[in-house]
Order: C-alpha cells, then structure tokens, then sequence
C-alpha cells in the first residue's frame, strides 16, 4: 500500500477532486499554502493500492495545468533605494510525493 501526497494549485483542485472521486477513490482535501509565491495550494492525501498508484498521477498530471504568472519582485540597486521589477514565474502543476505505508488500519 501507498499514501500520495499531491500538492496541487487551487484552481486545479476541484477538477482534481472530481476526477479523482469520478474513478472511485477517495482523497482527504487540506487547504495549504505555498511558501514561494504564498499562493493557495491544496493538498491531497490518497491512499492506494501499489498497482493504483500510476493512475492517481496520471488523472492528477491530466487536471493540474502550469500557467505563467507575472509577480513583482523588489530590487535594490545600492542606492537604498528599491524597484519593484514583474518577472514571470510558473505556477501550478502537481508535486506529487509517494511513500510507502507499512500499516493501515480503518476503524
């Protein structure tokens, strides 16, 4: 048995989820918080059997889009004085960790 942790952007979350449940499994949903962007992420926590695991990360790759964002940044030329200067980032997609499970209980 394996537990997946898929971290996955907010805007993907709920196709996600849906995809997920659409399949028959089941996902226990955390709202967390990225700490680059401080952006809203979900985290999913599945557990599955070892065959089941290339199916979770394929429907989880199939609903998670990356997207280009443009964010602000500060710099600071010496001078003490500070420019904000937009660069563009990449944002969403899934990061997605499997481990194993040694044992599982339901109660």
């Amino acid at each position: 048995m394996k537990l997946i942790f898929a971290i996955v952007n907010n805007d993907d979350s709920n196709f996600v989820q849906s995809a997920l449940t659409q399949e028959g499994f089941s996902a226990t949903k955390l709202s967390t918080t990225g700490g680059f962007l401080k952006s809203g992420n979900t985290t999913f926590i599945i557990g599955v059997d070892d065959d089941k695991v290339d199916d979770i990360i394929s429907i989880i790759a199939k609903h998670s889009k990356k997207r280009q964002h443009i964010v602000p940044t500060a710099a600071t030329y010496g001078t003490g004085m500070y420019s904000s200067i937009p660069i563009e980032v990449t944002v969403g997609g899934a990061t997605v960790f499997v481990t194993d499970v040694t044992r599982f209980e339901k109660l």
